[in-house]
């Protein structure tokens, strides 16, 4: 018996990218209900399909091995005590993807305070002046970083802090890619805008 291409087309749908991450995320929402109803082994199924994942992002975040299994740890130890306030309407992976990040995120600016170079060696590697303008700018930027929309803000944290790609910030937030890259797109442009305007006020 012939098949028709249109036939095969409809045959090879199920395996698009997009239904992929739907029966996955319908999975997910099985395993979640299983352990809201006292399986806990169900749970104990999305720390398997996830643990590599999380403690990938986190390591890509922190560049710390021991930071990134930590924050994996930490990161199901939330989603766990926290599952009764899951939307099931959301994909559970975007959720728990966003508790790892936002632990990675917390933990790399700690971490950052913690080695900020002192003043004395700073001043070797610039003159005062240079020194005055780079914290001024830095300044600026973070000024202007946190008076973006929310919407535009995450992707740009996401991106240049978290160093992640497109595609996992998509993954993350639940976005089409597509939308990832025209948020970061406009973030940018708002925040050069404010930057500038901010440097033409000091001089």
């Amino acid at each position: 018996m012939s098949v028709s291409p249109d036939s095969q087309n409809e045959r090879q749908l199920p395996f698009t990218p997009e239904v992929l991450r739907t029966n996955q995320a319908r999975e997910d929402a099985a395993q979640v209900k299983r352990a809201l109803a006292g399986e806990p082994e169900a749970f104990d199924c999305l720390v398997q399909r996830y643990q590599p994942v999380l403690y990938n992002v986190a390591l890509r975040v922190t560049g710390n091995p021991d930071d990134a299994q930590d924050i994996a740890q930490m990161a199901f130890l939330r989603a766990w005590t926290n599952l009764h306030k899951f939307d099931p309407g959301r994909r559970f992976f975007s959720w728990l993807y966003r508790i790892a990040l936002n632990l990675s995120l917390t933990t790399k600016s700690r971490r950052a305070e913690i080695t900020e170079v002192p003043e004395n060696l700073a001043s070797i590697a610039a003159s005062p002046l240079e020194e005055i303008e780079m914290r001024q700018r830095r300044q600026s930027m973070n000024k202007a970083i946190a008076s973006l929309p929310l919407h535009y803000r995450e992707v740009v944290l996401l991106r240049h802090m978290g160093e992640l790609s497109y595609q996992e910030i998509a993954d993350a937030l639940g976005l089409p890619e597509k939308t990832v890259k025209s948020r970061l797109f406009t973030a940018r442009r708002q925040l050069a805008e404010q930057v500038s305007r901010s440097e033409g006020h000091m001089t």
